[in-house]
């Protein structure tokens, strides 16, 4: 049976990244994903070889074509979002950055001049790295769906883990609660929480924590910079203990992490025997031996 593990984090630049990396070199028998297509890194650890590209659709975006278009001024009133504008003193045009794709313009224009398409921007790969084969994701810049591009990278990546009869599919999550974490989670069976010791840390590891324990999903904590904040970490570690979710570790602040990440290594790469590396590794097989 397949374990799917999706590493989060409340908040963005906790490590959450560095640490996807590390476990992705320690499983060995694993497919791992970018699921935080939205702002893609985790290529930059593991310098993937693309294998195979594949076009994903953005949200809709509406178009007026200015033969048509009678001048009525009916879609501007009626578009919500102030996306649709007025040009040359006559002429409206729709600003793609602002159009949300609801097609309500499309419907109620009575000259038809209005259409509406999905634009294909986007990219998801199947690529080869030297730990194995992972799947991930580039969106262009002010393009959406990004939830329905994270369960597309999830579905391959399930996929080639039951072809090639993998154990593991790792995960690396988008940062926050929205709806590409819920499609980062959705369905998995162990969640690791990557948190640092400060105020926006704790608060973010409570509504973390609040939404994997609604999806009823085994959830695990890594504490990193954990020494810069010795009281913060304490609170974080005892707000832990009273959600009852396993704190697999202790990572203290590493400069080496940086240094790594610089030379596109994990640290487990770059300082095999740092305090830092040994922590990760007993992280990981207390995640995998952890049944229940």
């Amino acid at each position: 049976m397949i374990c799917e593990i999706t590493i989060l984090s409340g908040k963005g630049g906790t490590g959450k990244t560095s640490v996807t990396a590390a476990l992705a070199q320690i499983a060995g028998n694993a497919v791992f994903s970018d699921c935080d297509v939205d702002a893609s890194d985790l290529h930059l650890l593991l310098t993937p070889e693309i294998k195979e590209e594949h076009e994903f659709a953005g949200g809709r975006k509406a178009w007026i074509n200015p033969a048509k278009c009678i001048s009525c001024g009916i879609c501007q009133d009626a578009c919500r979002f102030d996306a649709i504008h007025k040009i040359n003193g006559h002429a409206f045009y729709v600003n793609p950055f602002q159009c949300e794709g609801c097609r309500l313009c499309e419907r109620i224009c009575p000259a038809s001049a209005i259409t509406s398409s999905e634009p294909m921007n986007n990219r998801w790969f199947v690529s080869e790295t030297r730990f194995g084969t992972m799947v991930h994701a580039r969106m262009a810049p002010g393009e959406e769906n990004s939830g329905k591009l994270v369960t597309a990278v999830r579905e391959k990546a399930r996929e080639l883990a039951e072809d090639s009869g993998y154990d593991y599919i790792i995960n690396d999550g988008p940062p926050g609660i929205g709806c590409p974490v819920i499609a980062s989670l959705t369905g998995v069976n162990k969640v690791l929480m990557v948190i640092e010791p400060t105020k926006s840390g704790l608060h973010d590891m409570e509504r973390l924590s609040e939404l994997t324990r609604k999806f009823g999903i085994r959830t695990y904590a890594l504490i990193n910079k954990a020494d810069l904040h010795p009281g913060l970490t304490a609170s974080v570690s005892n707000r832990l203990k009273e959600l009852e979710i396993s704190c697999l570790g202790e990572i203290p602040f590493d400069e080496n992490f940086v240094k790594a990440m610089v030379s596109g290594q994990t640290i487990l790469e770059y300082v095999p025997d740092s305090a830092s590396s040994l922590i990760i590794r007993e992280a990981w097989n207390a995640l995998v031996m952890d049944v229940n």
